[in-house]
């Protein structure tokens, strides 16, 4: 597995300016995803090799843009941050249809998302 940056999302107080602001700017088609959460995703290249954006309605002052690394098994890479002194802020969940994440905190404090591919995940 590459362990490369497959995603990466931005937090905006009006999703769909922002989304057309990358539409314009990088030409990249961004659709709202369908369920109760306002959040629009954005292939950035057409063979879907490249990380793809999401762009989420943002709830807090806190909210800041988080990369996620894909990773052969999120619960195996959050065990291991925290035994090299991170932190995990959010545990393991699924994201359904499409696999795992869980965010983790690494010595700094700086966020970063891991994300296991499994497309049973309920």
């Amino acid at each position: 597995m590459d362990r490369t940056l497959t995603h990466f999302e931005l937090p905006a107080t009006d999703p769909v300016a922002l989304g057309k602001f990358y539409s314009d700017l990088f030409g990249w088609s961004i659709e709202k995803m369908p369920g109760p959460l306002d959040y629009w995703l954005a292939e950035t290249t057409a063979d879907r090799k490249g990380a793809s954006l999401g762009i989420y309605r943002k709830e807090k002052l806190e909210d800041i843009p988080l990369n996620y690394i894909t990773v052969e098994s999120v619960a195996d890479f959050a065990s291991k941050a925290e035994a090299l002194g991170g932190k995990i802020m959010v545990p393991k969940g699924p994201v359904p249809g499409q696999g795992y994440f869980a965010v983790i905190a690494d010595p700094e404090g700086n966020p970063l998302g891991l994300f296991e591919s499994d497309p049973s995940a309920q």
